[in-house]
């Protein structure tokens, strides 16, 4: 709303000051500074009013230290991030702009969804919270719609670089480096210097117009990545300020990404794919960054607020939907390795009980406990030192994941 006015300002007034609202580095900074301020500030009203609505987590008996002192502990918490990412995101974003709408979807609908679960293990008394059927349905219902959006809308276009010798040099003196817009089902791969997959080509048995058919495989990996990482978000969030930090380390790389590939001149430097209108995504992940670090104030070791499924399912829609928004969803196993992990080690730790049990008549474990954060506290490592040093895992795994921008 804010972009709209200062813009109106600026061509009728031409108030000095007011243009700055156009450059979107301004408006992404700003949206962090606030969405942080929302979040400390009112942060600490919202979890009082938790608390007087008894708003709190029932702890179940794992055998953990210092675990049945949690119990009570106001929960829902992701409505302080989901409130602090919102309000800067509607006062200085392009809310024209396809690539806020989708995040805007997936923010409230990933929100409703997380929030019914936690309903209903609050006042319904329901320890299992919403049936998990229920849960995957709505993460597959996100996926086909941001699936589709990103494929059929047509302000959803890349710009391919174009080889040397096609080049050329406009009326106004500069080199013309990038092709005409156009759809594609194109995305980057890591590590390798020829680095685009197109989803069509799995197409390519079928003939001429193959390429018809790249929606298929491009919603469904759409729809496998979106549940992925909300479903690896979730079960990160499992002690105090492990998901909140890991996620901001993760969303505050993916905001160099949609810079970088928003950029023209920094996309020609880089040599990666360019994606108009894509920076103004930056606003809003930096709003959902600042919201997260925000949120930490409250969730460190500790913990005065658990984030709940309203929180971590959000959180990991929204990093997956940005992931695949500007073509860098193959890199989440890496920038992402953390909640990758955190899945794993569940799916192993079941598949292996459930295969010994069956051959041995009895279920072993690889893990003392899954996910792999309890495998540390049944270690005896305190909850501080777990979470610390899964940040600093997740650090190196961000910096290596910015170096691919050179690194292939």
């Amino acid at each position: 709303m804010l972009y709209y006015f200062f813009q109106y300002l600026d061509s009728q007034f031409n108030i000095p000051g007011a243009g700055v609202f156009q450059f979107i580095t301004f408006r992404a900074a700003a949206a962090f500074i606030l969405s942080l301020l929302i979040s400390t500030i009112y942060g600490k009203r919202i979890i009082s009013f938790l608390r007087n609505q008894q708003v709190g987590e029932t702890i179940r008996d794992l055998g953990l230290g210092g675990q049945q002192q949690k119990s009570g502990t106001p929960t829902m918490g992701g409505i302080i991030i989901i409130l602090a990412t919102l309000i800067p995101v509607l006062l200085l974003a392009k809310l024209n702009n396809i690539y806020v709408i989708l995040l805007l979807i997936t923010t409230i609908w990933m929100g409703f969804i997380g929030f019914l679960d936690d309903y209903i293990k609050v006042f319904k008394k329901n320890k299992q919270g919403l049936k998990g059927k229920f849960k995957v349905l709505g993460q597959i219902g996100l996926g086909i719609i941001v699936g589709a959006i990103l494929y059929f809308n047509d302000g959803i276009t890349i710009k391919e670089k174009l080889p040397l010798n096609q080049q050329i040099t406009a009326e106004n003196g500069k080199r013309v480096v990038f092709g005409d817009e156009h759809k594609s089902t194109k995305t980057t791969v890591p590590f390798l210097k020829n680095n685009e997959l197109d989803y069509a080509d799995a197409f390519c048995f079928l003939g001429n117009g193959f390429e018809n058919y790249g929606w298929i495989i491009f919603i469904f990996i759409t729809v496998f990545i979106v549940t992925g990482i909300s479903n690896g978000a979730n079960l990160t969030d499992g002690i105090d300020g492990l998901a909140a930090g890991s996620s901001a380390i993760i969303v505050i790389t993916l905001a160099i990404f949609a810079w970088v590939s928003g950029n023209i001149i920094f996309a020609d430097y880089l040599d990666v794919m360019y994606i108009p209108n894509s920076g103004e995504m930056t606003v809003f992940i930096l709003a959902f960054a600042g919201a997260l670090i925000g949120f930490l104030w409250y969730n460190t070791y500790p913990a005065q607020v658990f984030m709940g499924d309203t929180g971590s399912l959000t959180i990991g829609g929204i990093i997956a939907v940005i992931a695949i928004a500007v073509r860098k969803e193959l890199l989440l196993p890496v920038l992402a390795g953390i909640f990758v992990i955190e899945n794993l080690s569940v799916i192993i730790q079941v598949s292996w009980f459930k295969y010994t049990r069956k051959k041995f008549g009895e279920g072993r474990r690889i893990f003392k406990m899954s996910p792999l954060h309890h495998h540390y506290q049944k270690l005896n490592y305190h909850e501080s030192k777990i979470v610390v040093r899964f940040w600093i895992v997740g650090i190196l795994l961000a910096v290596f994941s910015i170096v691919t921008l050179k690194l292939r």
